[in-house]
């Protein structure tokens, strides 16, 4: 298997895993439908298993590390300015494609059916400021909170600063463990193309693309919006601000692309875009540690602002509510402000409630879209990890902590561990610092 490169595996494995889902439901082959269900949940639940002390740890070592590195709390203002500024223009597709395209209008589906989601699965402000922390440090863990993990991380992290020397014993141990947990989970990452064909076999399977139909004109949209933004919106922004080729972007990042796009799942994935952003784009090391783990949980261009924007003006039209500009102002304000809600390994489910809710519409408007919530997932999760690319890109660019060199060779294959975590150093040699 090594003679065929990562990328080509993961594209095997979606192709077979699309051909075993159709036989499995062609044929109700429930014995294959039940197998490619168990693959994938499996290697969904390593992911899992390894994602509370990676997001620890890489948060954890990344602060600690800013304090060899000069500017850090530039690099972080200017990262979560450019995750707002994304995630505005994302919403503004979003919402400019809706008003286009009408996605409730002439739906004839039935509301009577639509159930009201669950109080635990809807979002409000008050859920999303209070659960950013934890009230039980052992609970944030258990049940995989990672805005709740990033949070203890960012703290210890700048304990740990605060401290200095005496702090050495903690940094050292978190690096360690950190280095070791990357070593298993690449092994997990290793088994990406046989878990892609058994979820997407399982998504085709189990829903097919039939559930698409009363839908059409709203996946359509989904796709279409995600679409614009990564062949637009990013390489516009790629070209004029970061002077990178979008092609030779997209030619590094795709690996990461592909799982994301099969695992659904941005914080699963967390791994191998790291190790896209450092050994194929070019972003310095110690930055990417940063702002990798802070994009996983925060930057969501696909579930917070195209999504919500479009699945309110769905929701709304279906309803017969009507919206007018303050309404898709306040749209666009909660997908910018409140995309960390939507931190996690699958599904919108929170940012759409907190947007519906927000405004105004009615939740039961979400029953409408869970069924084929699986579907639409895979473009958004490709979606997320792309801006959660993008965006290290930029700011490295500005910083002079890009390697041309790295970005522009031939992509380095994805063959072998990633290399160990180094202590920071000082920025890597390139232009001038872009003015602020």
């Amino acid at each position: 298997m090594k003679k065929i490169s990562f990328s080509l595996q993961l594209l095997l494995g979606l192709v077979i895993g699309v051909a075993l889902g159709f036989v499995a439901r062609a044929g109700e082959v429930e014995w294959l439908t039940t197998t490619l269900t168990e693959v994938g949940s499996i290697f969904i639940q390593l992911l899992k298993l390894a994602v509370p002390p990676l997001v620890f740890t890489a948060v954890v070592v990344s602060v600690a590390n800013l304090r060899n590195v000069s500017g850090a709390a530039r690099l972080a203002s200017r990262t979560l300015m450019w995750f707002l500024i994304t995630s505005l223009i994302a919403v503004v597709f979003g919402l400019a494609l809706g008003l286009i395209i009408n996605p409730g209008q002439g739906i004839n589906i039935s509301t009577a059916g639509a159930k009201a989601i669950d109080q635990e699965d809807a979002g409000t402000w008050l859920d999303f400021l209070t659960g950013i922390i934890p009230t039980n440090v052992v609970t944030a863990f258990t049940e995989l909170n990672v805005l709740q993990i990033v949070f203890l991380g960012v703290v210890l992290g700048a304990a740990a600063l605060a401290i200095g020397d005496k702090a050495e014993p903690f940094i050292g141990f978190s690096r360690s463990v950190l280095e070791l947990v990357q070593k298993a989970l690449w092994w997990v990452i290793r088994l990406a193309p046989i878990g892609t064909a058994g979820l997407i076999g399982k998504s085709v399977a189990t829903y097919g693309w039939d559930l698409l139909a009363p839908l059409a004109k709203f996946s359509a949209g989904v796709y279409i919006g995600c679409a614009l933004v990564l062949v637009v919106s990013y390489p516009l922004l790629l070209s004029f601000v970061g002077k990178v080729n979008p092609l030779t972007f997209y030619r590094n990042a795709w690996p990461a692309l592909e799982l994301a796009f099969a695992s659904r799942s941005s914080v699963g994935t967390m791994p191998l875009t790291q190790r896209v952003t450092t050994d194929r784009l070019g972003v310095d090391r110690d930055y990417a540690a940063f702002a990798v783990p802070f994009g996983a949980t925060t930057k969501m261009d696909g579930c917070a602002a195209i999504y919500p924007a479009l699945a309110a003006i769905f929701v709304a039209q279906v309803y017969n509510v009507p919206l007018n500009v303050g309404h898709y102002l306040l749209i666009a304000f909660v997908s910018v402000i409140g995309s960390a809600a939507t931190a996690g390994l699958t599904g919108a489910i929170v940012m759409l409630t907190l947007t519906l809710s927000t405004v105004g519409l009615p939740l039961e408007g979400v029953g409408l879209l869970l069924a084929i919530d699986p579907i639409l997932d895979m473009i958004r999760t490709a979606t997320n990890v792309a801006g959660q690319m993008v965006v290290p890109v930029l700011v490295a660019r500005s910083e002079g902590r890009l390697d041309e060199a790295v970005l522009n060779a031939p992509p380095q294959p994805l063959d072998e561990a990633p290399t160990s975590v180094r202590p920071a150093a000082g920025p890597t040699p390139g232009p001038e610092p872009a003015p602020a």
